[in-house]
């Protein structure tokens, strides 16, 4: 494993994909810089033929989502998503963040799906798994296409962001929120700058995360911040920080979820932790097996996203006491799609049509 960071990237190699048998080991001699083309941002056309994805788990809090864009440049160490670049044939690590697939038709494949008869109106998660205000967003504005044609339906949307150019977007959230038709939710990991550069190396610096918390709650939209993840040993001891500043912000409704390090990424944290917070490695990784039953991962639902044991069900009761006191709301507001109305169909300007 690589024993140096990388500038602006959470991971610093690409350990092998366990569906693939052949694996590419670079020249030791060579070295490994912001010049190297393994580092910089490649974008693939991602040519799927549908853009809602649909799953069935306990545990999500939507049963629909719209992804944009598979893979993600923020490079969350952490990412639970990373896992799932392995059935493109890429790694977990590096590849994770430095191929990145666009699906470039995503807003007309959007309105088709809601145009259509089969089409029931609910809830649609912006996004479930990658960041939807990832960096290449602000040039290809996919996720604000979406968010046009969900707006045009009025089918509600659910957004979740560790980016702050989700304020782009208020002029459609606030009048998707004036119908209850939208919420947003910031996840906040560290209110630590320092710590969250080299965790999340591109994703928004906290106190502009809070900032966008309070630009949304001005604007009239619904938003609420995720403690996501707490990682036990790390930052749970920022958890009532976190909820206070999003408080005074404007946040209505807070959310946390326990650091999940489900195959591969509990390897990939662990050789982090090694090269950023040695001194801590340790602690962290004991902690986190005091809440999963002494393993690293417990897969259960409802348990994957809470923990177990007493050190996790101390953090439950601090976010609990906390969000208390602050008056956060007990459960977020249900989002309603009776004023869905189906969007036009027929054919629309592609994205890259005239470039």
């Amino acid at each position: 494993m690589r024993t140096l960071p990388i500038r602006g990237r959470g991971a610093a190699d690409n350990p092998a994909n366990r569906f693939v048998p052949i694996e590419l080991v670079p020249d030791p001699e060579a070295a490994l810089d912001a010049e190297d083309p393994g580092v910089k941002t490649r974008f693939f056309e991602d040519s799927t033929r549908s853009i809602i994805s649909t799953n069935d788990s306990p545990d999500v809090g939507f049963d629909a989502s719209v992804n944009p864009y598979r893979g993600c440049e923020v490079g969350c160490i952490y990412c639970y998503a990373r896992t799932f670049h392995e059935y493109l044939g890429f790694s977990t690590g590096l590849d994770f963040e430095t191929r990145i697939l666009v699906k470039k038709d995503a807003p007309e494949l959007l309105r088709a799906e809601l145009a259509s008869p089969r089409w029931k109106p609910q809830v649609i998660a912006l996004s479930g798994a990658t960041d939807p205000y990832q960096p290449v967003e602000r040039a290809l504005r996919l996720t604000r296409g979406c968010l046009e044609v969900l707006a045009e339906a009025r089918n509600p949307v659910q957004v979740v962001t560790k980016r702050d150019l989700v304020v782009r977007d208020i002029d459609l959230l606030g009048g998707l929120s004036a119908i209850g038709a939208a919420s947003v939710h910031v996840s906040v990991t560290t209110l630590d700058q320092g710590l969250q550069r080299v965790m999340e190396p591109r994703g928004a610096a906290p106190y502009r995360r809070i900032e966008a918390i309070r630009r949304l709650a001005a604007g009239g939209v619904s938003v609420g911040v995720n403690v996501a993840p707490v990682i036990p040993g790390l930052t749970d001891h920022e958890v009532p920080s976190i909820l206070e500043a999003a408080r005074e912000a404007g946040a209505m409704t807070a959310t946390y979820i326990l650091l999940r390090l489900p195959f591969g990424i509990r390897e990939l944290f662990d050789s982090w932790l090694e090269m950023h917070l040695p001194d801590r490695r340790d602690r962290v990784m004991g902690r986190v097996r005091e809440t999963r039953g002494g393993r690293l991962y417990d897969p259960r639902f409802a348990v994957r996203g809470r923990g177990v044991g007493e050190y996790a069900a101390q953090i439950h009761s601090m976010f609990r006491v906390t969000a208390g006191r602050l008056g956060y709301e007990t459960a977020p507001p249900p989002l309603s799609a009776e004023s869905f109305r189906a969007p036009r169909s027929g054919a629309q300007l592609g994205l890259f049509d005239g470039v």
